[in-house]
């Protein structure tokens, strides 16, 4: 199983200098991956996790990352697709993936957030329609010289994109969602699922499940599909980490011993890669943690639970 591991964008340690040095030193660390998030705006009266309150743009940071590494892969997990017309977001993640070198991933959700939908204008009717056809617009624009698409919710006219990504016929997609319907699309349409920060890890293997044979009814290979998982880690020397709601200890919390046992586990499982976020960790991501300190505890997080055992 591929390990990777969040970049500094939520909090306290969601500096330029981090982010930096924390790329290339998840790349020498053998990290596979280094993966992002979007959070456009938090109400004013919205009551959400303090992870939200202050993050950098996802794909802005991933270009910033790109210049400053040569070979791990970058990531968004996710970008919530209502938010932006798939022609634009073509053109940014084409770019992205010609200036890495052909090393992103892109991971789309379909937002929650009622106030990041009024102030884009987006609808959330028909999410699942909507996808589809925003996939093929995507792809039409990475992939065909002339691209062109005529559909309920887009219209592409005879159009051509230059200049091409990388990777073709274009960057990986990994789509998000939990709900039966979105696992089923995401085996359908993309090239891997994506869990999320709420997901809950007990219940992953039904959730591959259900990935992976909406796969094989499309006419897909189901084990060439991804199983990426955010793992929001909790590291705790006294090895004690956070209870779940039956009393257990909570997957990745506790010391590394323990997280690294519950990566294996989550192999098991059928993930087929990890990342470990540690902007999840309210002494890293919160806006409010002396960003010193954060720095200091990711950093010691960082080579703990490094792949390569550095």
């Amino acid at each position: 199983m591929k390990i990777g591991c969040g970049a500094p964008v939520s909090g306290a340690w969601a500096t330029a200098d981090n982010l930096a040095r924390f790329a290339i030193r998840a790349e020498e660390l053998g990290y596979d991956s280094l993966w992002t998030f979007q959070r456009l705006l938090v109400g004013a009266d919205q009551e959400l996790a303090p992870v939200y309150r202050s993050v950098l743009d996802p794909l802005i940071a991933l270009g910033f990352a790109a210049a400053h590494t040569s070979r791990i892969r970058l990531g968004v997990a996710v970008l919530n697709l209502p938010f932006v017309s798939p022609a634009h977001l073509a053109k940014q993640a084409g770019t992205l993936d010609l200036l890495s070198g052909g090393r992103f991933d892109l991971g789309l959700g379909l937002g929650w957030s009622a106030p990041e939908f009024a102030a884009t204008g987006a609808s959330t009717a028909r999410r699942g329609a909507r996808t589809e056809e925003y996939l093929r617009v995507l792809r039409t624009l990475w992939a065909d010289e002339v691209s062109e698409f005529s559909g309920e919710f887009y219209q592409l006219p005879p159009s051509r994109m230059e200049p091409k990504p990388v990777q073709r016929p274009g960057p990986p997609v990994l789509l998000g969602g939990v709900v039966p319907a979105a696992l089923a699309r995401a085996g359908r349409l993309a090239d891997g699922w994506m869990s999320s920060s709420r997901t809950d890890l007990t219940g992953i293997a039904e959730q591959i499940a259900v990935v992976r044979g909406a796969a094989e009814q499309a006419g897909k290979d189901p084990a060439a599909v991804r199983i990426i998982c955010r793992g929001a880690v909790r590291a705790d020397d006294r090895g004690r980490g956070l209870t779940a709601p039956d009393g257990t200890r909570q997957r990745l919390s506790g010391s590394y011993a323990q997280i690294r046992e519950d990566a294996a586990w989550l192999g098991e499982q059928g993930v087929t890669e990890l990342f470990y976020d540690l902007n999840w960790d309210p002494l890293i991501g919160h806006p409010e943690a002396d960003p010193r300190t954060a720095a200091l505890r990711a950093e010691e997080v960082l080579h703990g639970l490094a792949p390569s055992g550095s």
